[in-house]
């Protein structure tokens, strides 16, 4: 008998085992041997490629319509500070010489000047009412309050101040319509003296939001472990879930742009009322600056971060390229020149409140009230320098509208749109045709267009009611909307 310790060479492996070891040294070589030719789909690979540059791109191209957008809102927020006070002037003149020079017209004012004169009174008013209001009591009570809770009221607030947005815009534009009605025309509404408590009571609402919003960040700004102000820029991320996986066309993306353009400034005139009052507290020293600067930094780094990473994922799940932000820039350049034309239907501040949803009053408003108490004006020398700073403000006011103005022309001729300014109204049926009060510079309406709207109405009405939204131009779109993804 063999021994169990003997080794026969004559046995073999079982045949299974030799397949599969013949197998697995097959699958080896030809994992590390084979070849492939990409070639074969090309366009795949083409499509892909594009992708990644028009995310390389997204930052520049979007920050270029940033840019551009921060500066209108500069541009109508300075209105408020420096122009509006002189047209005011001039209303009130014209108001006072009229019976000295002989009524000769079928107007005491001129439609203009009217808007005029209530905004100046809604801001006087909003103002002497914010004086009732102790800053520094809110700031105080704000800050006893808990994180988690601090943060709820955060967002609450970033809703609210959406919506005193959207609904807001409407009431100024019915106070402004009710007093500039023609006589003549059969009159539906409540009376110019209902519509105007209602402006100042939502300005005055909107200004003290927006206050609360400012305290809160200057609570964040001022705790110890920064945890509130950490959690407050991580919720600026939580946008991107709630946008990226949505569907947009290249419509709702301008909406979203200037929704975003909107809120960035807003962020900015928040940041500086923070400084102010932290300014404040330590006597002016301009060694504190340096300890706010951190903070105001992560602040703007964290609003840049998202909204970048925002559109260039949206721009990539929707296939919409980076060369749309041109025609966004063109869009909003084109408001810019048609409302300094002679027959302009709407001022331009508030061809900037339709587009982007930004309501320069109840911002204002707090601004105002935030240096008058920050600031102490005492003697002579200080009225002085209050007057070199108005005059420093009209400078800049006008220095920013004249170069505005020249790259809007750059814009809109790069664009070919130069030639839809001199066009005849269009008699479209619009969302912004609506009533006078809202349509666009460009498509003023008039009362011979009614009977060719309502042939054209019935015989365009099936189809734009299946594609109502994605075949809307850029330049019909005046509305805000709250969500970023919905066209009026």
């Amino acid at each position: 008998k063999p021994s169990l310790f003997s080794f026969h060479h004559t046995e073999m492996l079982p045949p299974l085992s030799l397949y599969r070891v013949t197998v697995g040294v097959l699958i080896v070589l030809t994992a590390l041997t084979r070849g492939y030719f990409l070639e074969h789909n090309e366009a795949k690979y083409t499509e892909r490629r594009e992708r990644v540059y028009t995310c390389m791109r997204i930052p520049k191209e979007l920050e270029k319509l940033m840019i551009f957008g921060f500066f209108l809102c500069v541009d109508a927020f300075l209105y408020v500070f420096t122009l509006l006070p002189l047209r005011v002037l001039l209303a009130l003149l014209r108001l006072f010489t009229l019976p000295c020079c002989g009524f000769s017209g079928s107007r005491l004012l001129q439609p203009a000047q009217v808007c005029d004169m209530l905004r100046g009174l809604i801001l006087v008013l909003c103002f002497s009412m914010m004086h009732y209001v102790d800053y520094s009591m809110m700031y105080h009570l704000i800050r006893g309050q808990s994180v988690i809770k601090l943060y709820i009221i955060y967002n609450m607030l970033e809703v609210a101040d959406r919506l005193f947005s959207s609904f807001g815009q409407d009431i100024l534009d019915a106070l402004y319509w009710t007093a500039t009605e023609p006589k003549e025309r059969k009159r539906d509404n409540i009376g110019v003296i209902p519509h105007f408590f209602m402006a100042v009571f939502y300005v005055f609402l909107h200004a003290i939001l927006i206050m609360v919003q400012a305290s809160t960040l200057n609570v964040a700004f001022n705790s110890h472990n920064k945890s509130l102000l950490t959690i407050m820029m991580s919720n600026n991320f939580v946008e991107i879930k709630g946008s990226v996986f949505k569907k947009f066309e290249k419509n709702n993306l301008f909406q979203m742009s200037n929704s975003d353009i909107k809120e960035r400034f807003t962020s900015y005139v928040l940041l500086l009322i923070v400084c102010l009052r932290n300014m404040e507290q330590f006597s002016w020293n301009p060694d504190h600056l340096w300890v706010l600067f951190p903070d105001v930094f992560m602040v703007v780094t964290s609003e840049v971060a998202v909204d970048v990473i925002k559109h260039a994922f949206i721009t990539k799940f929707n296939d919409i390229t980076a060369d749309v932000y041109s025609e966004y820039r063109a869009s909003l350049a084109f408001d810019l020149v048609s409302s300094r034309q002679k027959n302009a239907c709407t001022d331009y501040s508030d061809s900037v409140a339709r587009r982007m949803g930004f309501i320069p009053l109840p911002l204002a408003v707090l601004l105002i009230r935030v240096v008058m108490s920050s600031v102490r004006l005492q003697g002579a020398l200080s009225y002085t320098c209050v007057l070199l700073f108005y005059l420093g403000l009209v400078t800049l006011k006008v220095l920013n509208s004249i170069v505005l103005l020249g790259k809007s022309c750059v814009y809109v001729k790069r664009a070919k749109m130069e030639d839809k300014l001199f066009e005849r109204p269009s008699t479209a049926p619009s969302s912004s045709a609506k009533s006078p009060s809202k349509a666009d510079p460009a498509r003023c309406r008039t009362p011979s267009d009614d009977e060719d709207e309502e042939e054209e109405e019935e015989a365009q009405l099936p189809s734009e009611t299946k594609h109502k939204t994605s075949k809307k131009d850029l330049l019909e779109i005046d509305r805000f909307t709250i969500c970023g993804n919905r066209i009026d």
